[in-house]
């Protein structure tokens, strides 16, 4: 069993930056591929980035290419979403989700590739 905290969310203006985290638990970190998703009011929890189990891929939604960036860091067992010039359109709870990976290099971007997901942090970015 996998357990995720989210932490880093909160209330910032247009423009503002954030920086989230999520530890990891219960399992050997580099063998898990991570993600972010968020899910606003009255939507659907949309994909945002992900991460392979070594680091080396990454992907992005087009929505938040060139101003998030994931990292991960396998020594501290914590996976960052690092955010930048936010809009009010990215308000949402974000969660990070993760998945035994069984190639080091791939990343998933699918809700249902995911097998464990943290409790999610709300980001609200003011206009």
């Amino acid at each position: 069993q996998v357990q995720l905290v989210e932490s880093g969310g909160g209330l910032v203006q247009a423009g503002g930056s954030l920086r989230l985290s999520c530890a990891a638990s219960g399992r050997t970190f580099s063998s898990l591929a991570m993600g972010w998703f968020r899910q606003a009011p009255g939507k659907e929890r949309e994909f945002v980035t992900a991460i392979s189990s070594s680091g080396s891929n990454t992907y992005y939604a087009d929505s938040v290419e060139g101003r998030f960036t994931i990292s991960r860091d396998n020594a501290e067992n914590t996976v960052y979403l690092q955010m930048n010039s936010l809009k009010p359109e990215d308000t949402a709870i974000y969660y990070c989700a993760a998945v035994i990976a069984y190639y080091r290099n791939t990343y998933y971007v699918r809700r249902y590739e995911y097998n464990y997901w943290g409790q999610g942090t709300q980001v609200t970015v003011s206009s």
